[in-house]
């Protein structure tokens, strides 16, 4: 392939199995001036496997506005630059997204070598019915932020996608199951690697799973969205009156909004923070 100067490769890398490189990507590492890496340790041997040998510069989530200057700088001056991450695609979740903007905002082209993708290849595995998904990455660890994010899409009827780290695994599901209640989920362990491995069930049967045997690897969460019967049956602004004509009857906000949860689905919170937009 030809390698045009003034040119960004946004290059796709494996998630585990280096066999799933396309030739294509090896090309491009191959031809560039240099490859922009998310940590150029992983990506030193990616590229030793392959015989590649570059300069690398490290571009990571920290550096990313700082890197982003001196790379455009190379491209400006007639470079061309490969962009990778530590697995699967940039910008998935991974740093990038600002370098493609400013190369965009200064006319530089942009070229994308699509490669693999753990969200992608685990929709996949799951075994559910995908018409439409909603992409999570990872969640806050900010309980708050945590809390609120659940709350809004609980009601998502989609699939429900979702990244984590072993370490956050038995809390992530411990939450996902107070939330959003005890939904069927596949967990995808590991993908493309030796020990891949799908654990499916109900979050119930999953934490009791993750309990007895400590996570390992790196974790794609597959959750099925909100069934019929779980539908509220009323909407958030439904809702929303019949928690303001309580408070007009004399109730207070607080004990409105929980009866108001109890009659639709909603949550207190849901419903108390409409209540206080309409006060502004």
């Amino acid at each position: 392939m030809e390698i045009k100067s003034h040119t960004l490769y946004i290059v796709g890398t494996p998630i585990g199995n280096l066999g799933d490189i396309s030739p294509r990507a090896l090309e491009t590492l191959s031809g560039v001036s240099f490859i922009a890496a998310e940590d150029t340790r992983v990506s030193l041997k990616l590229l030793t496997k392959f015989g590649i040998k570059k300069p690398l510069l490290s571009c990571r989530e920290h550096n990313i506005r700082e890197a982003s200057e001196t790379i455009t700088a190379r491209l400006q001056d007639g470079q061309t630059c490969a962009l990778i991450t530590d697995a699967g695609m940039p910008c998935i979740s991974d740093p990038g997204a600002y370098l493609i903007a400013l190369c965009r905002e200064r006319g530089i082209k942009t070229e994308v070598i699509p490669g693999a993708s753990a969200l992608i290849a685990a929709l996949s595995l799951s075994g559910f019915e995908c018409q439409r998904f909603s992409f999570e990455g990872f969640l806050s660890v900010n309980a708050k932020q945590r809390k609120e994010r659940l709350s809004k899409i609980k009601n998502y009827e989609g699939l429900l996608i979702f990244y984590e780290a072993p370490h956050k695994l038995i809390r992530t599901l411990s939450d996902l199951l107070e939330f959003l209640g005890d939904r069927e989920i596949a967990v995808c362990r590991e993908l493309t690697k030796i020990h891949e491995e799908v654990i499916a069930g109900t979050l119930s049967e999953a934490l009791v799973h993750f309990n007895a045997k400590a996570p390992k690897g790196e974790f794609v969460l597959v959750l099925a969205g909100v069934s019929d019967a779980e539908k509220p049956a009323l909407s958030l602004e439904e809702a929303v009156k019949i928690a303001a004509d309580l408070i007009t009857a004399g109730q207070k906000p607080a004990d409105a909004c929980k009866t108001a949860a109890k009659q639709t689905g909603f949550t207190k919170s849901e419903i108390y923070k409409e209540i206080l937009k309409t006060e502004v």
